[in-house]
């Protein structure tokens, strides 16, 4: 079962459980529900996406011990907390906590379909960020020791012939790597070769 886009329920009271659930699947979300915040650690895979939504007070390990848990887990769900008619302090430190929205019973469905959306959006730009991310570090690691280096003295704004120097090269052998890393990049510009090591995180270790 694909978890792209899947809303977990974290409820102890089932009449709550249900109802949550059938909202979502009538507007066409897939839910599934635990009667506990250690039921869903449980079952939670790895990578998951998605988005949690939980009561903030249960037996066991309460909503605000679950949001730390999962940051101590980094596990990067959107987490959205149901609170009680006023448990504004508990929602204000939810929120401290890393919660994304909270809302607060007896909510309207509107809302908390509003809240899901935005969540599920928020997760899928996160995804994709990674995503992202990883297939660069991947052209990254494919590069030759001498590529890297020609790489980290282009992203650090030297020009060819310092490059050179510094490497004990030739300029038209660093030209050459140079070809070679626009291509192993995937880079069709200087200037997009940079966002790539800035994503990637490689400007910090150059300077």
């Amino acid at each position: 079962m694909s978890t792209e886009g899947l809303v977990h329920v974290i409820d102890d009271d089932s009449a709550m459980r249900e109802s949550i659930e059938f909202l979502l699947r009538s507007a066409k979300i897939r839910a599934l529900t635990y009667e506990n915040a250690a039921a869903f650690l449980d079952a939670l895979p790895r990578g998951s996406a998605g988005c949690v939504i939980t009561d903030v007070r249960m037996p066991g390990m309460s909503g605000l011990e679950l949001l730390r848990k999962l940051k101590e887990l980094e596990v990067a769900l959107p987490v959205i907390v149901i609170t009680g008619h006023g448990d504004v302090p508990l929602a204000v430190e939810a929120m401290k906590s890393g919660a994304s929205d909270f809302i607060e019973k007896p909510f309207d469905d509107e809302a908390l379909l509003t809240s899901v959306r935005a969540a599920l959006k928020a997760q899928d730009g996160q995804a994709e960020q990674k995503a992202a991310k990883a297939a660069i570090v991947a052209r990254v690691e494919s590069l030759s020791v001498r590529e890297r280096q020609v790489l980290e003295g282009l992203v650090a704004g030297l020009p060819n012939k310092t490059i050179a120097y510094d490497l004990g090269i030739s300029p038209r052998t660093v030209e050459i790597y140079r070809a070679n890393v626009m291509t192993k990049m995937d880079a069709s510009s200087l200037s997009e070769l940079v966002r790539m090591a800035l994503i990637a995180n490689l400007l910090t270790s150059s300077g």
